[in-house]
Parts: C-alpha cells; sequence; structure tokens
C-alpha cells in the first residue's frame, strides 16, 4: 500500500483591490518604479556591456587628437609627431567592473558613467509599464482559471505570465534597447565631441543598411529590430526563471512578515528580498544569452547581421573564449539586476498599496 502525503496548501487569495486594479493604475505604478530603477543601476549596465564589447573586438583605444597620454596613464614609449608619448594599449582596456568605472570615470567623466540613461529611461517606462502590469493581470488570470478548472496549473502561473508579458514588452521596445547597447558600448573618437543620442543612433542604424549594396533597401526598417530574437532568447527565460524564483519567496516572507495588518514597510522589504534573489539568480543563468544578445546588436555589418543568430554566436563564442567568454559580465550583470529587479518590484508592490488605500478612502 502507497501513502501519500499531505496536499499543499494552496496560496492564499489575492485582496480584492489588487484583483479590481486596472491596466492603468498598475501601469503608473510600474512607470514611476523604471525611473528609480535604470537611474540608480545604469552605470552597472554600462560595466556589463563595455566588458561584452571589449571581448566582442570592439577598440576603446581610440587616437585622441593631442597625441598625448592621460597624465594618469603609463606611456607606451613611442612618439607620435614630436608631441609627447602614445598611452600604452593598457590604458584603454578593460579588466573587470571596477577597472571600467576607474577609466571612464577618468578619460571619459563620471557623467559617462550614465550614458545611454536617457534611452534606459525611455526603454524602461514603456518596457516595464507593459510588462508588469501584464504579468500581474495573466497570472491573477491563470491562477483564477487553475482554481476553476485545473489546480496542477497554479504552480506555473508565475512563469507562464511572465513569459508571455516579457515577449509582449521586448517585441514592442527593441529598437529602444538596440540604441541603448550602441550608446553604451561605443564611444566617441576624440575628445569633446558630443556623443549621439537615441535617435541620431538609429537613424546611423538606418543608414548603415541604406549605404550598404543590399538590393532590398526599402526594407531597412527591420534593423531597428535587430537582436530581437536574441533578446527574446534571454528576457524570455530571464522572466520565467525569476518570477517562479520571486513568487514563492516573497509569498514565504510576507507570511512570516506580515501579522494582522500590512505596512508599506514591511511591503517593501519583503518584495526587494525576494526581487533580489530572483534577479540575481535569473542573471546568471542567463548570462551567456546576454553575452549572445550584445554582440548581435554592437555588430556594424549589415550583411554579417542578417546572418547571425543566437545559437551561432554562442557556439562561437564557446570556440574563441570558452565558458568564461559566455559569462563575460556576469559579475555586472548579476550585480545589476539583484537590486534592479528588488527595486523595481518593491516600488511597483509600494505603489499599488498606496493607490488600494487612496481608493478605499474615497
Amino acid at each position: 500500500m502507497t501513502t501519500t502525503g499531505p496536499a499543499p496548501e494552496p496560496a492564499p487569495p489575492l485582496p480584492p483591490a489588487e484583483r479590481a486594479m486596472g491596466f492603468t493604475e498598475r501601469a503608473v505604478a510600474a512607470a514611476g518604479a523604471a525611473v528609480i530603477s535604470a537611474v540608480l543601476v545604469n552605470p552597472l549596465d554600462v560595466a556589463k556591456t563595455r566588458l561584452q564589447a571589449q571581448a566582442a573586438g570592439v577598440v576603446y583605444n581610440q587616437i585622441w587628437s593631442d597625441f598625448r597620454c592621460y597624465p594618469w596613464c603609463n606611456p607606451g614609449g613611442l612618439k607620435l609627431n614630436g608631441l609627447g608619448p602614445s598611452c600604452s594599449p593598457e590604458c584603454f582596456q578593460y579588466r573587470g567592473t571596477m577597472d571600467v568605472f576607474y577609466k571612464i570615470t577618468r578619460q571619459e567623466g563620471i557623467f559617462r558613467l550614465w550614458r545611454g540613461t536617457g534611452a534606459s529611461l525611455a526603454l524602461a517606462v514603456p518596457t516595464v509599464g507593459i510588462y508588469l502590469p501584464s504579468y500581474d493581470l495573466l497570472r491573477n488570470w491563470i491562477e483564477e482559471y487553475s482554481d476553476r478548472s485545473n489546480p496542477k496549473l497554479r504552480p506555473y502561473a508565475p512563469l507562464i505570465a511572465g513569459s508571455v508579458a516579457r515577449s509582449l514588452a521586448c517585441i514592442t521596445c527593441s529598437p529602444i534597447e538596440l540604441a541603448r547597447t550602441r550608446m553604451q558600448a561605443f564611444k566617441e573618437s576624440s575628445g569633446g565631441a558630443k556623443p549621439p543620442g537615441m535617435w541620431k543612433t538609429l537613424l546611423g542604424v538606418l543608414s548603415s543598411r541604406q549605404s550598404s549594396s543590399h538590393p532590398e533597401r526599402s526594407r531597412g526598417y527591420h534593423l531597428l529590430w535587430t537582436g530581437m530574437g536574441a533578446q527574446l532568447a534571454r528576457d524570455v527565460p530571464f522572466s520565467a526563471i525569476c518570477w517562479a524564483v520571486l513568487e514563492p519567496t516573497r509569498r514565504h516572507l510576507l507570511g512570516l512578515l506580515v501579522g494582522e495588518q500590512s505596512n508599506a514597510a514591511v511591503i517593501l522589504g519583503a518584495n526587494f528580498s525576494a526581487g533580489f534573489i530572483a534577479g540575481v539568480i535569473s542573471s546568471g543563468a542567463t548570462c551567456p544569452l546576454d553575452v549572445a544578445k550584445t554582440r548581435r546588436q554592437i555588430e556594424k555589418d549589415p550583411a554579417r547581421v542578417l546572418k547571425m543568430n543566437t545559437r551561432r554566436i554562442l557556439l562561437e563564442v564557446w570556440r574563441n573564449e570558452g565558458m568564461k567568454g559566455l559569462f563575460r559580465g556576469a559579475g555586472p550583470r548579476m550585480a545589476r539586476a539583484g537590486p534592479s529587479v528588488g527595486i523595481v518590484v518593491s516600488s511597483y508592490e509600494v505603489a499599488k498599496y498606496i493607490i488600494h488605500r487612496k481608493q478605499a478612502e474615497l
């Protein structure tokens, strides 16, 4: 005779106010959370992108207009045009996250660590504004359906809802992601020149197609979605893993911390902790896919772009650089994703809590 253990307790139902919130209220809460996160973690995103771009062959030892070394660089010993010693190549090679921070700050200015923040905000606000509300509504619908018809489906609700919601957000905002990646990966070739902004970067992507000999010039706008397949291959598994870890973690923490009545501080702490854990795990697991996405989006040869795909890029990186190449930039990516997910989720949930309270007072 076989015995079975006790059935798992069903997850507690969401409050009525949570289910009554519409897409607009959720989008407003998500947009505010996205702004906070994008500004705080942008330097880590720049560091991650620079390390991955350098490994892909992007050269950062530009020839400056005065051919002189920076005062903090060791000269390489060669003199150019009698103006002074040339810079050692090590002055422009990044050895890790902190080295990226140091060299960008000294060579380009501290504010360059927030390079692409405008594009990050332009990306984060609509992306998160689509992503989190869509996730909430889909998860609620799947859980309600599973409670009525198929209880076994309920544990998979976060994974399914996260995957679908992220796909919608990625497809919608892929051109902005392309602009942000290029803005963070490249720097101007001469000191003092103002780097191109988001719109100029996207126009540069289109002009590269128009200047090529490719016969289908009229379809050049498709290049604005360059790397979308790699982005989906990265973000959909990231989202699935993230929510599969985050939901049970935060429900467990809320169950431990919430007494008779919750408050904003408890909601903030539980959601930030769960988001931080989920962000670190999911970003580490999907780092090779992020490497593939970055390499696809920084490629400037239109003919090569059309031939690249995620599988080919991963195989190429594996052959040339091994496991280290596949996890290039994993440190800053995980350091960014942990607080980023924590900030976004906790800010979003606190904003929803405040909206709940305001609606209840009306």
